[in-house]
């Protein structure tokens, strides 16, 4: 790549160790460029997991950093004592405010500091000391900041500080100062790119796909944290996810229904470039015949933000009607996934229609997958850019999807778009597809011609080849003797904390 840069791809629990989705999109990318070179890093959760993609050849790194088990040891000094750790205390105070009221204010500063301590490997150890725990005991009871109902305990505080302290770990990674840093979700895969723009003026591209911080919301309403808990963390991905926006040079969100979110979370309108998703239309050719059988076909991973339950009560509606419908589930379940998957069963069994239902698996020619239905279903509730909806139009079927994230920006008027979490409503517009083949046929037909007009992947990827190029040669902003972070970064006190010369 010219000017010697090069791209850091941040990922967080998908590529190259999950298939499907958003890691389809990173491979594509990747391979899309063979003359890029890219050092992926990726989010994990114990650091164990497989590589399940074959990396091409320009991936000339790949560093799994695992967001849970032991905090690592580096750092000469363990403890902050003295004035280092009055100063701590001060940053994290002003941090925890930040999360609990968001008009305190102090997010971004704040930030910058625990990324500074976390380079110097202070950071884990110095969340982990009794009078932190205090602090925040403290902070999180001040008047208007908890109501009686939901006063935290003692285990809520414990609870919180080792959320915060595996979430913050990413901060202590190192990204290469040539490189570009492309996050490639919102969220904790920002948290390396936000350390190398606050430190060494890295340039910080960011791609949404699903809605990082909804997704957040939606997950936190079935976890098993008290509301404190919940509440604060919440905070933090509020934050967090407002800082991404601000601080990143582009963003580049793969439909208009993410761009209009994310001018709403604060990022400036002028730094969103929306980029498609594509796919290849020789990968994805037409399907042929529908297979003889009237069946309804659905491809992804088995995962809660899939709601299959909906996509099952509204096969069971249909079955009234169609007895001899099937439905033909392709994908894997993804560890952690397992219970959902169970769930799901109960419930065909429940509703009288698992004999209809087949579990598939992982299938390596998603094509047929898409040729295995009548329709192609989608019933998630919450969607970027899907893949799986573009892949099913390539093939000429036509589809009954969520109104989630950009599907009628990808469906158009190809196929049928629905509520989400209505499944009756769902059952009703696919019996209305099923009954009329040649209104199937035809919609199948504008379908493909609009992936090829509008979502082909050499359109997606050259894209990205662009804004690599630019944010490559753009000049490193000027650093300004006014500017406050300049005047904290040559305060004589960071240099007197650690005798190997790091700020802390």
């Amino acid at each position: 790549m010219s000017h010697g840069r090069h791209v850091t791809m941040l990922t967080e629990g998908t590529y190259p160790h999950v298939h499907g989705g958003v890691s389809t999109w990173c491979d594509q990318l990747v391979r899309g460029m063979p003359e890029v070179d890219f050092n992926v890093i990726a989010l994990t959760g114990s650091g164990r997991e497989p590589v399940t993609w074959e990396l091409p050849r320009n991936v000339y790194r790949h560093t799994a950093v695992p967001l849970w088990g032991p905090p690592s040891g580096r750092g000469r000094r363990t403890t902050l004592r003295g004035k280092a750790h009055r100063r701590f205390t001060r940053v994290y105070e002003t941090f925890l405010l930040s999360l609990l009221d968001p008009d305190h204010g102090g997010f971004s500063e704040a930030l910058r500091e625990l990324a500074l301590l976390a380079r110097a490997g202070k950071l884990a150890p110095a969340l982990r000391s009794e009078s932190v725990l205090r602090l925040l005991m403290t902070v999180w009871t001040r008047p208007g900041l908890t109501t009686a109902e939901a006063r935290p305990t003692i285990h809520d505080a414990l609870t919180a500080t080792d959320l915060l302290e595996h979430a913050l770990r990413p901060l202590s990674v190192r990204i290469p100062p040539d490189s570009v840093a492309h996050a490639v979700s919102s969220g904790l895969a920002t948290l390396p790119a936000l350390a190398a723009k606050y430190l060494d003026d890295v340039p910080f591209l960011l791609t949404e796909h699903g809605i990082y911080l909804r997704e957040r919301y939606l997950g936190y309403r079935t976890s098993a944290q008290r509301w404190p808990v919940k509440a604060l963390m919440l905070g933090f991905y509020r934050g967090l996810n407002t800082e991404g926006y601000r601080q990143a040079d582009l963003i580049t969100p793969c439909n208009q229904y993410n761009r209009r979110w994310e001018e709403r979370g604060g990022a400036d309108s002028e730094r969103i470039r929306t980029v498609y998703n594509g796919v290849d239309p020789h990968a994805f050719p037409e399907a042929g015949p529908e297979p003889e059988v009237p069946t309804l076909s659905w491809c992804g991973r088995i995962d809660p933000i899939k709601d299959l339950e909906t996509l099952i009560r509204a096969y069971a509606f249909m079955r009234e009607e169609l007895p001899e419908l099937r439905l033909r589930l392709f994908g894997p379940v993804p560890a952690g996934c397992e219970g959902y998957r169970l769930r799901l069963e109960e419930l065909a069994a429940e509703l009288g229609v698992a004999d209809g239902i087949s579990y598939e698996g992982r299938i390596d020619q998603v094509a047929r997958a898409y040729a295995a239905g009548s329709v192609v279903m989608l019933s998630s509730i919450s969607e970027g850019f899907p893949f799986s909806i573009i892949e099913a139009m390539s093939c000429g079927r036509t589809t009954v999807s969520t109104d989630v994230g950009g599907v009628r920006e990808a469906v158009g008027d190809t196929g049928l778009v629905v509520p989400p979490r209505e499944p009756e409503t769902m059952a009703r517009a696919t019996l209305a597809l099923l009954r009329d083949g040649e209104r199937r046929a035809e919609l199948g037909r504008m379908a493909r011609k609009r992936v090829v007009e509008k979502f082909t992947l050499h359109q997606s990827v050259d894209g990205f080849r662009h804004i690599y190029r630019e944010l490559a040669g753009q000049p490193v902003l000027p650093v300004h003797e006014g500017d406050d972070w300049t005047q904290r970064l040559a305060d004589p006190w960071y240099r007197e904390l650690a005798a190997d010369g790091s700020p802390w």
